[in-house]
């Protein structure tokens, strides 16, 4: 039986993680460690500072008190599964849309960053919609996916960041392979001053947009179609490498 590791970035309580563990319970063993709290935009972050508490919320499901996805994710490893490899790990079903540069910000996407570094298959789901997200519909196709995945498997180097339009599965025109979109909406730093005279930063959002351009993570969900953007670890920008060749003269 499939061991499907799973976790999120809005908590263990979101109504994302619970239909898609719902979802992927036929395909095998699902065991949940997921965060105490919402941790939106909390990135790929392990904690190093303080130590972790996990708490057991029933079988197979935990949550980590101060933990990030990352952490979870090792803990679920190494704790839980006690150094057992998953069959495959994921993350979501995130309440919104990662897509473009927003996956650099994204826990639930560093979640399944985080199971790929650790040598496992990883695939990371959001849901794209304006309204209220109809997630057992989304959890739908998260079932297909995960179950493509694991008769197929993935490149090594490779983990997968999925979006599905929020709409009835029987309405999905199909899946595309995209690669990341761009973003072109701006953040606002609003100032506010405390009772005591301390001043207080909220970052915000101030305009939501992404530049629609075909073959883009937004042009599929925007035209009905789920999008797969295969992601890698490696960083490194190898087409600049000759670009920048005259930083290696260093005596100059």
């Amino acid at each position: 039986m499939p061991v499907i590791l799973l976790t999120n970035d809005d908590g263990y309580f979101s109504e994302g993680l619970k239909a898609l563990r719902e979802s992927l319970k036929p395909l095998g063993r699902v065991i949940v460690v997921a965060p105490d709290r919402n941790l939106s935009g909390v990135g790929h972050s392990l904690t190093f500072t303080m130590p972790l508490r996990m708490r057991k919320i029933e079988e197979d499901f935990y949550t980590v008190i101060g933990g990030t996805p990352a952490d979870c994710i090792h803990l679920g490893y190494y704790v839980i599964l006690e150094g057992k490899n998953p069959d495959i790990v994921c993350a979501g079903i995130n309440e919104g849309p990662n897509l473009g540069e927003d996956i650099t910000y994204s826990g639930t996407v560093s979640g399944a960053m985080e199971g790929r570094i650790l040598g496992f298959p990883a695939v990371a789901f959001s849901a794209f919609g304006k309204e209220e997200i109809m997630f057992e519909e989304v959890a739908v196709s998260c079932k297909r996916i995960v179950k493509k995945i694991l008769e197929n498997g993935i490149p090594e180097d490779t983990y997968l960041n999925v979006n599905i339009p929020s709409i009835p599965a029987d309405q999905i025109k199909g899946i595309k392979i995209t690669r990341q979109g761009k973003r072109n909406y701006k953040e606002k730093v609003f100032k506010y001053p405390a009772p005591h005279g301390e001043i207080l930063y909220w970052i915000s959002a101030e305009e939501f947009g992404w530049r629609a351009e075909e073959g883009t993570d937004y042009w599929a969900v925007l035209n009905g179609y789920i999008s797969v953007t295969p992601l890698q670890i490696d960083l490194t920008n190898y087409k600049a490498v000759e670009r920048i060749k005259f930083i290696e003269n260093f005596k100059s």
